[in-house]
């Protein structure tokens, strides 16, 4: 298929392919070509893991053995709990940030001095002079030579103390083969040391576990000490500035004569005694004067049957409702009987008239008891009123004087507070640097390790052998993704768009001997001669993939070109050397021996090889017809066994106008002739990438074919070729692949055979 905005181009087997995109739209992945390609590269692979089994081999031989020591370290504060308050001093446990800060302290240098001055490591040739490997020798080189650091940074001057330069190495040395690592989500630490020797890994892993606990001590002893020193400084400044706060509150006290008694000042306790005094008042108040509007109503009313609290109780109303009820209990009985008129009725009513003016005479008595009462009542609380406000504006006045006191109240209070946590912190402290605990402690102690931690050699020897197969794998991508070239026929018809016609399979060539002349009437005759034995594949071998391929070519041509009595047949290629002058030659003598009246024209003007392999001793050709004209019959050779014409191409000087030569009106009116003569032309014309010439008699030309060097020519320059000239594509028969290694073409096949020399009709007829 072709990058170009032209129409569709339908092959001689029905197959239409787009021209606009290079690869076919499988959305699956093809299964067939990538076994294809594991078969072919499996070699590869093959060599990569024996490779990398050999080289983890060399690694397992040459490593020396290590021994891995373990101690357990518990890290817990529970137990200090036990015999200590929480104070300041102390946090609240440990979280996972806090226990990983604890590896790194076991990793710390400070750690690994004390271990080393324990067990006189600087000392101790067996851990000074460690040897390594072979292997991590050469692993150290690298590094040291990749290291762009020191090839552009100072040298670091040399440690004028041996001791201390010692001390450097040592320290170097243990931190290198030092392991601290976290046990899952516990507070428990595995502290792994690795050495040649086993029992000086285990001493190791204990002095670093030990020095580790010497170094808590001594923080914890450091911490509290100088917690002590700064609290005992601190209380002395909180202790004077308690005095002076006290000193100043009792001052002020003075000075603005604010006298307290039972922690209040006396206004203000005035001020609460005189505001329940007013309370009470107000209730008085408002009780006389419910009396006295209550009795004044009842008087005004006259409402005889109404009463107070204090007619009840008063004796002379008592009597006197007695006898107005007595008196109006007889008049109304008289009244009943001789009317009210009578003369007795009427006595009775002046009675009870008279009885009920004397009654309310004597409420309004009572009212102005009541009256005097509330006017009482009234006076006292508006007296109170008034020295409640007095006072109340005598607190409000002193009130700015007490916002300065409760000031220095707080400032007082807020010292004298923390003079006494202080005081009480110190005492702690004092008391926490007599506690030799820590929070950690040895749960497990390195014992001398049995077997060897390093080289695990199932493990190495495995990742050698995965590695290998994995570079393996990637040199044979590689190798298949530099594979560019065109292999099978469904690569052609993918990729080029162009049918496939076959292959083309490499042939051993062997030079040929001279052609012997016979002094006879046929020996003015001139006859090819092969220079060697390709160029008489189709004869010598009728039968072989070889010539059944230039077959399907022939049979391609009959079927495009189903119209012309004599077809005009170019055989073109990319590039040189990719065997286009052998197929021409073979194809043409191919065609001649079925019958056909062949001719062969060697138009390579530049490079005319074809002459040179058929006809070296020719004296004049196809230049000497065009601008001599002379008649190209003339200047024809014959091959005696199949009875082919070739027209050779005798370059005897440089032709700087090749293009134009071939596109000349003799260059047509030559070929229109040999259409008269003979059945099939076939023209040998020069490679279509370096040079111009073929497009230059492109429009000449019934047919080509297309011949590709198989896995040699790119793909994308064929596709560019073809793209640069849509006439040689338009009438392009097909591509056949030449020069096919047909060990090597198996692996291309997609588990089915391609071609004719891969039937098994090759073995019955070859």
């Amino acid at each position: 298929m072709l990058n170009r905005p032209v129409s569709s181009h339908k092959g001689l087997l029905g197959y239409e392919f787009d021209d606009g995109a290079e690869f076919s739209n499988n959305e699956t992945i093809d299964l067939d070509s990538l076994f294809a390609a594991i078969r072919r590269q499996f070699r590869v692979v093959i060599v990569g893991t024996v490779i990398g089994a050999m080289c983890g081999v060399g690694y397992i031989a040459t490593s020396q053995p290590l021994y891995t020591a373990t101690s357990q370290v518990l890290i817990d504060d529970r137990r200090v709990r036990a015999v200590e308050d929480v104070s300041a001093l102390t946090d609240g446990g440990y979280d996972t940030a806090k226990i990983d800060s604890q590896v790194e302290l076991l990793r710390s240098e400070k750690i690994a001095l004390a271990a080393i001055n324990s067990l006189d490591l600087t000392n101790n040739p067996q851990f000074m002079e460690a040897k390594s490997s072979m292997v991590a020798d050469a692993i150290g080189l690298v590094r040291s030579v990749l290291n762009f650091r020191t090839w552009f940074g100072e040298p670091e001057a040399p440690a004028t103390d041996e001791n201390l330069a010692r001390s450097r190495l040592a320290t170097e040395a243990l931190l290198n083969s030092l392991y601290v690592s976290r046990v899952g989500l516990t507070y428990v630490l595995n502290i792994s040391f690795t050495s040649h020797d086993p029992n000086l890994a285990a001493s190791i892993s204990n002095s670093i576990s030990e020095s580790y606990l010497v170094d808590q001590l001594e923080a914890k002893y450091d911490a509290t000490r100088r917690a002590s020193t700064w609290l005992q400084s601190r209380i002395q400044e909180l202790k004077e500035k308690s005095l002076a706060t006290d000193l100043a509150v009792q001052k002020f006290r003075a000075e603005n004569n604010l006298i307290a008694a039972d922690g209040k000042l006396v206004g203000e306790q005035q001020l609460e005694e005189l505001n329940s005094q007013l309370i009470i008042a107000r209730s008085a108040t408002a009780q006389a004067e419910a009396r006295y509007t209550r009795i004044r109503n009842i008087i005004d009313t006259g409402q005889m049957d109404a009463a107070v609290t204090e007619a009840l109780n008063n004796r002379v109303i008592g009597e006197l409702r007695s006898n107005f009820l007595e008196s109006s209990k007889r008049y109304t009985e008289i009244s009943e009987k001789l009317g009210p008129d009578h003369i007795q009725a009427q006595k009775f009513k002046n009675e009870m008239e008279g009885y009920q003016r004397v009654i309310f005479g004597e409420l309004g008595r009572i009212a102005e008891s009541y009256r005097s009462d509330f006017e009482i009542a009234k006076s006292r609380e508006q007296a109170l009123r008034d020295n409640f406000q007095t006072l109340i504006g005598e607190t409000a006045s002193a009130n700015k004087v007490l916002v300065t006191l409760r000031e220095l109240e707080r400032e007082s209070e807020t010292y004298r507070d923390l003079y006494q946590s202080f005081l009480e912190r110190y005492q702690k402290s004092v008391q926490q640097q007599s506690f030799p605990i820590t929070e950690a402690r040895i749960i497990t102690r390195a014992n001398p390790p049995q077997d060897a931690s390093h080289p695990k050699k199932a493990i190495i020897l495995a990742l050698a052998v995965i590695m290998g197969g994995m570079a393996g794998t990637a040199f044979g991508a590689l190798r298949e993704f530099r594979d560019r070239g065109l292999r099978t026929g469904d690569q052609v018809r993918d990729r080029l768009g162009l049918e496939f016609l076959g292959l083309l399979p490499a042939v051993q060539s062997r030079p040929l001997k001279p052609f012997a002349r016979q002094d006879s009437a046929d020996a003015a005759v001139r006859v090819v001669e092969p220079t060697n034995t390709i160029m008489r594949q189709v004869l010598d071998n009728p039968l072989s993939g070889f010539s059944e391929t230039l077959r399907a070519a022939k049979i391609a041509a009959d079927l495009m070109l189903p119209d012309k009595q004599s077809k005009i047949i170019g055989t073109v290629s990319a590039f040189q050397r990719e065997g286009k002058s052998t197929v021409s030659k073979n194809f043409a003598s191919l065609l001649a021996n079925l019958g056909a009246r062949t001719l062969l024209i060697d138009c390579d003007l530049r490079n005319p090889g074809l002459t040179r392999s058929i006809a070296a001793n020719a004296e004049a050709g196809l230049i000497e017809a065009l601008l001599e004209d002379r008649p190209f019959q003339s200047l024809l050779l014959v091959e005696p066994e199949s009875k082919l014409f070739v027209l050779p191409a005798v370059v005897k000087q440089r032709v700087s106008h090749t293009s134009e030569l071939l596109s000349s009106p003799a260059m047509k009116r030559l070929l229109t002739s040999a259409v008269d003569t003979f059945d099939y032309v076939i023209v040998d014309l020069p490679p279509l990438a370096p040079i111009v010439d073929a497009r230059a008699v492109a429009g000449q030309i019934d047919a080509f074919l297309f011949v590709v060097e198989w896995g040699e020519t790119p793909r994308h320059t064929i596709r560019t070729v073809l793209e640069n000239d849509a006439r040689i594509r338009d009438k392009c028969l097909g591509v056949v692949l030449n020069k096919v290694d047909t060990n090597r073409q198996k692996m291309y096949e997609n588990n089915r055979s391609e071609g004719y020399q891969f039937s098994s009709y090759s073995g019955y007829y070859s």
